[in-house]
């Protein structure tokens, strides 16, 4: 009889426990995970269509860590890519592309990335009124979109924004010539003649159209005038006069022949 009650006893205690038990969870099909991936995108894109960029990040973040692997995670990294770059966060931008070009190489949207870089590039050119000067800017962005730019137009010749990116281009050239200009009027200011006129002939010869000829022109004539050396500086003056004579710049390549030696 005893024995009998402990049994029972034992049948109430135990009765719960073994009724609560849950059923083990059935691991997912690769079908239902990749559901539960585009699922997860299309709910963080609502966040993205509401332009909310400080968000975006944070969502889609969640969303690459809990689908790894999965095309959604990857279109989760352009998008907070895209964020950065709609909010004006052009470098974040940069760093956010380039991952993805690091990450998924071969990925059927490698190249919208390379477009968006370069044109966070050419939109982070520091352009304007309170931009600081030339000679005081860190044109490493500059040289880095050239670089870039030319690999973009090489790879992808018949781009529908092929356009755009020529005239992104043409300014980012037109910028490093620029630099070369300033820094040979520095050469030439202290007289190192030499210097300058490398700095210039390598402006005129690596950055062509550009827009820039003409004064680089005046510039490599002064040099060869003031080193002493009357006829190479003739002919610079004469060139600039021959191939660009409604430029501003013959005014002053006037000036200079009328001061030459005949």
């Amino acid at each position: 009889m005893r024995r009998s009650l402990i049994f029972a006893a034992w049948l109430v205690v135990s009765s719960p426990l073994v009724g609560c038990q849950k059923a083990p969870t059935q691991p997912l099909t690769a079908a239902q995970y990749q559901a539960n991936a585009e699922a997860a995108y299309e709910k963080a894109l609502q966040t993205f269509f509401n332009r909310d960029w400080v968000n975006v990040p944070l969502v889609m973040e969640e969303v690459k860590r809990e689908y790894a692997g999965t095309k959604w995670a990857r279109l989760a990294q352009l998008r907070i890519a895209d964020a950065y770059f709609h909010e004006g966060s052009f470098p974040e931008a940069v760093t956010a592309y380039r991952e993805f070009l690091r990450d998924f190489p071969s990925d059927d949207q490698v190249m919208y990335a390379r477009y968006k870089v370069i044109l966070c590039q050419f939109e982070s050119r520091g352009e304007g009124v309170l931009a600081a000067p030339l000679e005081e800017r860190d044109l490493a962005n500059v040289r880095d979109a050239n670089r870039d730019i030319d690999a973009f137009l090489r790879d992808y010749p018949t781009h529908p924004e092929r356009a755009q990116v020529l005239y992104m281009r043409k300014w980012v050239r037109g910028m490093r010539a620029r630099y070369e200009l300033y820094v040979a009027r520095y050469y030439l200011a202290e007289s190192n003649y030499e210097a300058a006129l490398m700095r210039t002939e390598y402006a005129l010869v690596t950055y062509k159209d550009t827009g820039l000829e003409p004064e680089a022109l005046v510039l490599l004539g002064e040099t060869h005038m003031k080193n002493g050396k009357s006829s190479e500086a003739r002919s610079a003056f004469e060139l600039l006069l021959s191939r660009y004579p409604s430029s501003p710049f013959t005014a002053p390549a006037k000036r200079f022949l009328a001061r030459l030696p005949r």
